[in-house]
């Protein structure tokens, strides 16, 4: 088989040019909020959301609806219900989501106890069934992901000031429980266009792998948002090409090959690489010669009266 043919064969399939249209938006959307989830410090508590809205799939389906509405129903009471807890001063969201995260799945459990033809569709929530992405699933994914990825873009100077420095958004008067609440929800649903591509168990990865890989590759905010969404995509669609010839099961191909990237990304980064960066630690102190930089006071005094442009994820400024 020739190359191109390899790379075309799978397409013939109406069920890959689905599949692979919804893992590309999931890149995307996962990859975007996945930097501020991990500027954040919150990449376990996606993980318990992801759980949380397990109850509202379990609905849908005794009802016989679509589970993603379902979801989204959930997502987005899971989100207000930790904004609630959140709001009595005494608990954090981290507590609250913990609460609700237990009393939520447990929920769920109950409800799965008492339907006897029910191990079949849990197992393609928990580890997700892209091959068998519908029409219908497939459009209100990209009118879920569309609508987070606009409201990230119209609010970004928010959501960043409140991700890099929340006490200095709270001294310019922006209400830090409205933004939190605004994030869990893009959050929520983020995780609802994830849960029948990767599934329940992974959509973990997908929100964290290719933001903590672009974060190696760039400390400029960005850069790191376009480099995440293009490392989520293209692992999402490698993935599916592994997993259709390989005979591998699809959500979990998908996050190998994220995994495989931020391995490399760990190793090579020009930057942060932990070979690249022993590699000209040796070449630096065999030529100490190159410790001898050349006077750049001029080139420094215009670079420092250059306005800012957009924070780097280190805390400190980029400027233009």
């Amino acid at each position: 088989m020739s190359g191109l043919a390899w790379l075309v064969e799978p397409f013939a399939h109406g069920f890959m040019v689905r599949a692979t249209l919804a893992i590309f938006i999931v890149g995307i959307v996962c990859g975007v909020i996945g930097v501020f989830v991990t500027l954040r410090g919150l990449a376990f508590m996606g993980d318990a959301l992801a759980h949380a809205i397990f109850p509202g799939v379990v609905i849908a389906f005794v009802l016989g609806g679509n589970y993603l509405v379902g979801a989204l129903v959930a997502a987005t009471l899971v989100s207000l219900g930790i904004g609630v807890i959140g709001q009595t001063g005494r608990l954090s969201n981290d507590t609250a989501i913990g609460v609700l995260f237990a009393g939520a799945f447990a929920l769920g459990v109950a409800i799965i106890s008492t339907q006897e033809t029910f191990a079949r569709d849990v197992t393609g929530f928990l580890f997700g069934s892209i091959l068998g992405v519908g029409r219908d699933d497939l459009l209100l994914s990209a009118a879920i992901g569309l609508g987070v990825l606009l409201l990230m873009l119209l609010f970004r100077r928010e959501l960043t000031t409140v991700a890099f420095d929340r006490t200095f958004a709270a001294s310019v008067g922006m209400n830090l429980w409205a933004w939190d609440q605004l994030f869990l929800l893009l959050l929520s649903l983020s995780i609802v266009v994830s849960l029948q591509t990767v599934g329940n168990i992974l959509v973990l990865a997908m929100l964290v792998t290719p933001a903590a890989t672009a974060r190696l590759l760039s400390d400029r905010l960005p850069v790191a948002l376009g480099l995440a969404a293009l490392i989520g995509a293209l692992s999402g669609v490698a993935g599916l090409y592994l997993s259709y010839y390989a005979a591998f099961a699809s959500g979990s191909s998908v996050v190998l090959v994220a995994t495989a990237i931020f391995v490399l990304a760990l190793l090579f980064s020009p930057k942060a690489g932990l070979v690249t960066t022993r590699v000209a630690r040796w070449l630096h102190h065999g030529h100490p010669e190159r410790d001898r930089f050349p006077d750049r006071s001029d080139e420094i005094a215009d670079y420092a009266s250059t306005p800012a442009a957009s924070p780097r994820l280190d805390g400190g400024m980029e400027t233009g």
